[in-house]
């Protein structure tokens, strides 16, 4: 009969760290297999949103403007079409929320993607369709250049997502950031 190992702290103290180490490379080997992969995905979801929310271009020009991406749309003949601005905030109910905001040249809105939500599904999650052309709280073709969008809560023209104030003013915010982003670039 095989004897039994005796129950002491050393024992539980080496048992803890195999597991521990075994669990830790797992871990990091997982890691390193699903690294690209997800880096792969984030890439192709920014490039179409880029071209969801950017009038008709032929190349981009990336820039950054105070930690955001912008990137600039140019047409064949070498002309500004507009900008999709990388814009975000952590004023939302569920904490952050970052998107990409269309502009044309003149600076109208031209369309938006969510690109990170935290947001309550039913609730907070409907922007992604609430302030598109055909939502209630539509900001397709507005201008925020000087006149910030708010929510009619709070003295401005945007309905709210109902029962989303919070999500509402985050998204906003987010708009009015990326606009003013915009204005500042050499275009």
């Amino acid at each position: 009969m095989a004897k039994k190992a005796q129950s002491t702290l050393i024992n539980m103290l080496l048992s803890l760290t195999v597991i521990a180490l075994v669990a830790a490379a797992a871990l990091a080997a997982l890691n390193a297999i699903t690294a690209a992969p997800i880096a792969n995905a984030q890439k192709a979801k920014v490039e179409n949103a880029i071209s969801a929310v950017l009038p008709n271009f032929d190349k981009l020009q990336d820039t950054a403007i105070d930690g955001n991406i912008c990137h600039i749309g140019i047409d064949s003949e070498g002309n500004f079409v507009g900008a999709a601005i990388e814009a975000g905030n952590d004023k939302g109910f569920g904490g952050h929320l970052q998107l990409m905001v269309g502009f044309d040249a003149e600076g109208n809105v031209t369309g938006y993607q969510i690109l990170e939500t935290h947001e309550t599904p039913g609730l907070g999650a409907k922007a992604d369709k609430w302030f598109q052309n055909d939502g209630k709280g539509s900001v397709i073709g507005l201008n925020p250049n000087g006149n910030e969008l708010k929510v009619k809560k709070d003295g401005g023209d945007i309905d709210a997502i109902s029962g989303s104030t919070i999500t509402s003013r985050a998204f906003l915010d987010i708009v009015n950031n990326a606009s003013s982003l915009f204005q500042n670039l050499n275009h």
